[in-house]
């Protein structure tokens, strides 16, 4: 289970991304943290927009709805995606 915290109609929770990959995919959880693979490097922020981008598709929301709020440069990062829920970010690691 993906540690998640839900106020103000968003979630919060942590992700780590491994860059340079085939494509960019959920992979699942792992140690309470989604996992991802991103097809971007992650130079001049490529790999924080390509984030943004796997994870406001995923979870049917615009690009603006979601937000890095730390570890911008690490490849563990915390968000914040907006209109989301808990439920859905469990069920999306667990499909994953």
């Amino acid at each position: 289970m993906i540690a998640c915290e839900e106020r103000d109609g968003a979630i919060y929770f942590a992700v780590r991304v491994v860059p340079r990959a085939a494509q960019s995919v959920v992979i699942g959880e792992h140690d309470s943290v989604l996992r991802v693979k991103l097809a971007a490097p992650p130079v001049e922020g490529a790999a924080n927009k390509e984030l943004i981008r796997l994870l406001a598709d995923v979870f049917g929301v615009p690009s603006r709805a979601v937000e890095i709020t730390g570890g911008h440069t690490s490849k563990l990062k915390r968000v914040r995606v907006r209109g989301a829920s808990r439920a859905a970010l469990q069920n999306l690691a667990a499909v994953g």
